[in-house]
Order: structure tokens, then C-alpha cells, then sequence
């Protein structure tokens, strides 16, 4: 069965995009994106910024697009059974030629993973109009790193994009 990905989360004053490969089985049965209650992006997104995780997704979103950032993924859509990026088959991108003319204002695609990027390189490519981040896997499957390293980490690598603190 075809899976399909949600449309992007973003403005036009969006800066900085946030990519995934595809949402997992737990996103797409909740329609959020990082909707798997391990899934560690929103509280490493809110320890960045220093401010309480709101349990309310909308008001998540609203918090992403007030902070000039956005959430899309590089996947369209796919085949395959599981939410891991290994179970990926017969995938399709997303048109990112024409989502980057309607917002010009990205300057800076932070891949959430190592799988997201792998599949923009596959399908997309790298310009020279953006700057290109891979940060370590806010997945569950990533038990490698813990939830203070993972921040530790995004804050080492992102510094320089986003206003924080």
C-alpha cells in the first residue's frame, strides 16, 4: 500500500527548513509531523528555544512557523511496511524545483536525518542558493545518541541559523 507524506509546514518568511525522509506509521495514523510520542524532535526543538513543549500539535506547528521555520519531507511517497527508512521501496520525491521558487526566503535545509539527505541527493541535488545541515536522527531508532546529546548536538550545528535563546 502507498503511503503519502503531508504537505509542507511553512510561510513566506520561513528561513529554515526542517527535512524527514517520509512520516512513520505513528505520524501518518495521527496526521502530525513527528507524531510518535519517542520521536525526539519537538523536545529538542523546545529545549533549543528554552520553552515548555505544548502537547497541542497545532500549537507546535504554530510555534515552528513563528520561529520562521518549516517541516517537509523529502519523500512524497513510498512503499513499504514499517516506519523505518530501511522498509523504504518504489519511492517518489517531493518537487522541491517548484516548492523553492514559491519560497525563496529558505536559506538553510536542515536534513533530520542521514536517510533524508542520502534521498535528496538521490533525487534533488544540492545548489549553492541554500546551505545543507544533516543533524543526528531525533528517531527512537537513533538510541545511540541520548535526548541531552542529540540537543547538544543540534545546538552545535545550528547555532548559526537560528536565533536561539
Amino acid at each position: 500500500m502507498r503511503k503519502i507524506a503531508f504537505s509542507p509546514v511553512i510561510n513566506k518568511n520561513s528561513k529554515v527548513l526542517f527535512l524527514g525522509t517520509m512520516p512513520g506509521e505513528e505520524s501518518l495514523r495521527r496526521q502530525q509531523y513527528y507524531g510518535h510520542p519517542s520521536n525526539q524532535f519537538w523536545k529538542i526543538l523546545y529545549t533549543l528555544y528554552q520553552d515548555p513543549l505544548p502537547s497541542d500539535y497545532n500549537e507546535r506547528v504554530a510555534f515552528v512557523l513563528s520561529k520562521r521555520l518549516a517541516l517537509w519531507d523529502v519523500l512524497q511517497s513510498r512503499e513499504g511496511q514499517g516506519s523505518l527508512d530501511s522498509c523504504i521501496k518504489n519511492e517518489i520525491p517531493n518537487d522541491f524545483s517548484g516548492f523553492y521558487k514559491n519560497y525563496p526566503s529558505l536559506e538553510t535545509v536542515c536534513f533530520t536525518s542521514k536517510k533524508a539527505e542520502e534521498f535528496y541527493r538521490k533525487y534533488v541535488g544540492f545548489d549553492t542558493a541554500h546551505t545543507f545541515l544533516v543533524l543526528p536522527s531525533p528517531s527512537p531508532a537513533n538510541a545511540r545518541m541520548s535526548l541531552s546529546e542529540k540537543v547538544e548536538k543540534w545546538h552545535e550545528i545550528l547555532e548559526s541559523v537560528l536565533s536561539l535563546l
